[in-house]
C-alpha cells in the first residue's frame, strides 16, 4: 500500500476505494496497526514531543567515533537528526514549526532557531529587473499575476520576434508554484531556477529550461495546443513530453540528473541516445560519463516534497542532510565521514 493513503486517512480525505485498500492493509497485522498509530502520533505532534538535548546525548552515545577527542558534527540541527534516527517519522512542511536546534562546537552548546521554509521566489523579468515574491505581497504585470504564493500567466498572442523570457529563482528555504501560459503547472523545490517564455506560440514546440534544482511538472496535453510538444531542457539532457506528470532533479552540486515519471510518457535525450520512460520508472543521467540508466522507483517517495512532506527510502544520511539543508537553509558538516553512508527509511 502507498504511504500517501496513511496520510490521507489521517486527514480524512480517502476516497471510498482508497478506504477499502487502507482498511484491508490496517487489518492485516498488528504490526501495520502499530505503524499507523506511530505515524499518526508523529504527524500531529511534530517536534513538540521531543526532548532535544536528551535525544542528542542519546544519539551521540549510539555513534562509534575514534577515541581521540573530536567534534562529531561541527554544526547540526539536532531535532532533525533525532526524528531521522527514530526510524518512522513524518515531516510536514506546512505544519512543522521553527526548530529549536543545538549547535555543537568545541563542546559548547548554543541555542539556535532554524526557520522552516516557506513560499518565496525571485522573478526576473525580460528587462533584467528582479521582483521579490513572498506571502502577503501581490504583483501584477502584463499577462502575469502573483499573490505571493503562486505565479500565474495568461495566454498572450505573440510572434517569434516578440518572445520574452522570465526566470523564476527559488532560494534555499523556499518553494513556489507557477502556472505557465499554456496551463502547464510547475512546482519548484528549494534552490531551483526555471527559465520560460511569458507566452507560447500556438502550434509550435513549447520549451522551458530547468537551469538547476528540482521541479515537478504537470504538462498541459499537446492535444490542447494543436499537437505542439512540450520539452524541458537541463544542462545535459532534454525531456520530450507528450502530456504527462514527471519530476526532474538536477541540482548544481550533484553529478546526476534524475527524471521520474508519474503519469504519461516522456523520452530522455542526452545527445547520444534516447530512452523512453513508463510510469514508476526513473532515469539516472550520470554527468561524468553521460550515460543513462533506468530503474523502477517509488514515485511517491520521489515526489512527496511537492505535497509538503519528506519521504526517504533507504537513503544515505548525507543525502538526507542535503535535503534538509535546502529546506531549512542551514549547512551540515560531517566530522566523521563514516556515518555519511548510513541509510534510513522514513516519512
Amino acid at each position: 500500500m502507498e504511504f500517501k493513503l496513511i496520510i490521507k486517512n489521517i486527514n480524512k480525505t480517502l476516497t471510498p476505494d482508497e478506504e477499502i485498500i487502507f482498511i484491508k492493509w490496517y487489518n492485516e497485522s498488528e504490526r501495520h496497526q502499530n505503524y499507523f498509530e506511530n505515524v499518526k502520533a508523529n504527524y500531529h505532534n511534530g517536534f513538540s514531543h521531543i526532548d532535544i538535548k536528551k535525544e542528542w546525548l542519546t544519539l551521540e552515545n549510539k555513534i562509534v567515533i575514534p577515541s581521540r577527542k573530536i567534534n562529531l558534527w561541527k554544526y547540526i540541527a539536532a531535532a532533525s537528526i533525532v526524528i531521522l534516527i527514530s526510524g518512522s517519522f513524518v515531516f510536514n512542511f506546512n505544519k512543522t514549526p521553527a526548530i529549536e536546534s543545538i549547535i555543537v562546537d568545541n563542546n559548547n552548546e548554543i541555542e539556535n532557531t532554524i526557520i522552516m521554509g516557506t513560499d518565496k521566489a525571485i522573478l526576473t523579468l525580460e528587462n533584467g529587473s528582479n521582483i521579490t515574491l513572498e506571502k502577503g505581497k501581490d504583483y501584477m504585470a502584463e499577462n502575469l499575476k502573483s499573490n505571493g504564493e503562486e505565479l500565474v500567466y495568461q495566454p498572450k498572442n505573440i510572434t517569434k520576434a516578440q518572445i520574452k523570457y522570465n526566470y523564476l529563482t527559488i532560494p534555499r528555504g523556499g518553494q513556489f508554484y507557477v502556472q505557465l501560459s499554456d496551463g502547464t503547472k510547475i512546482w519548484l523545490n528549494s534552490e531551483s531556477q526555471l527559465k520560460y517564455p511569458i507566452s507560447f506560440i500556438e502550434g509550435e514546440i513549447r520549451q522551458v529550461e530547468l537551469v538547476y534544482g528540482e521541479a515537478y511538472f504537470e504538462v498541459s496535453p499537446s492535444t490542447n495546443h494543436n499537437g505542439s510538444k512540450f520539452k524541458v531542457l537541463t544542462s545535459m539532457q532534454e525531456v520530450e513530453v507528450l502530456g504527462t506528470e514527471f519530476n526532474i532533479k538536477a541540482y548544481k552540486d550533484e553529478t546526476n540528473i534524475y527524471t521520474t515519471l508519474a503519469e504519461g510518457k516522456v523520452v530522455i535525450h542526452n545527445g547520444f541516445s534516447s530512452q523512453n520512460l513508463i510510469p514508476t520508472q526513473q532515469s539516472n543521467l550520470n554527468l561524468k560519463n553521460n550515460t543513462i540508466t533506468i530503474s523502477s522507483v517509488d514515485v511517491y517517495s520521489e515526489t512527496s516534497w511537492k505535497k509538503g512532506l519528506f519521504s526517504f527510502k533507504s537513503t544515505e544520511l548525507k543525502e538526507i542532510m542535503n535535503v534538509l539543508s535546502r529546506w531549512y537553509d542551514v549547512n551540515f558538516v560531517f566530522s566523521n565521514p563514516k556515518i555519511e553512508t548510513i541509510k534510513f527509511n522514513g516519512f
